[in-house]
């Protein structure tokens, strides 16, 4: 059956970016570090056009996030562009001519914007309707495969409050960003059961896998 699922790196302290984010520094001060432990893997440096790369415990990890995924959910903020109405000469988002997903992304705004088609087989799709809408149309763009989350973190809150999420992968690095991005914040109320289902301890990061339900 396909799930629905949602992968992202967490500090010690509960953090998914650092303080003071910005459009040139996105993941704000400190927050890339959550991600070296990635950015080193061949597994990961190959989907994006780069050569060399590690082998270690995150492989297995990173090769099934990447595996089986039919299509993506992510909000504008993990888009880019910047909030208000895309205008006369739209941003085309982070990703550049070939984004890394190579399949169909719905992107959740609140202002409506004409597909854009981009190298590799992605395609970004901009959702107005809200989270069930995009997921609805995620899962039958993925014709059967799982639909992959992206993020960010206040979209990942919305779906994990609508109980929505099937699998949580949580890659918990150890550093302490202080401030910043809170992954579980306004998820009061929200009546989630987390099952462990793996844990894999790889350089600088611990992989945590659970099942969710609602």
């Amino acid at each position: 059956m396909a799930r629905f699922r949602f992968q992202i790196s967490v500090s010690v302290d509960g953090f998914v970016a650092g303080p003071n984010p910005s459009e040139d520094d996105p993941l704000g001060e400190g927050g890339m570090q959550l991600h070296q432990w990635a950015f080193r893997l061949a597994a990961w440096r190959k989907p994006h056009g780069r050569e060399g790369g590690e082998v270690n415990a995150s492989t297995a990890v990173m090769e099934e996030a990447l595996a089986n995924v039919g299509a993506t959910v992510m909000g504008r903020k993990m888009f880019g562009g910047g909030p208000g109405p895309w205008g006369d000469d739209p941003c085309d988002g982070w990703w550049g001519e070939e984004p890394p997903f190579h399949n169909p992304v719905f992107v959740l705004t609140h202002h409506e914007r004409e597909p854009l088609e981009k190298q590799g087989g992605t395609t970004f799709t901009f959702v107005t309707d809200g989270i069930e809408s995009a997921l609805e149309q995620a899962k039958e763009a993925a014709a059967g495969k799982d639909v992959a989350l992206g993020g960010g973190a206040d979209v990942a809150q919305q779906y994990l409050a609508a109980g929505l999420i099937d699998d949580l992968e949580l890659n918990v690095v150890p550093v302490l960003l202080g401030g910043g991005t809170r992954l579980f914040d306004n998820l009061a109320g929200a009546d989630l059961a987390l099952e462990q289902v793996r844990t894999i301890e790889a350089p600088g990061v611990t992989h945590i896998k659970y099942s969710v339900s609602a």
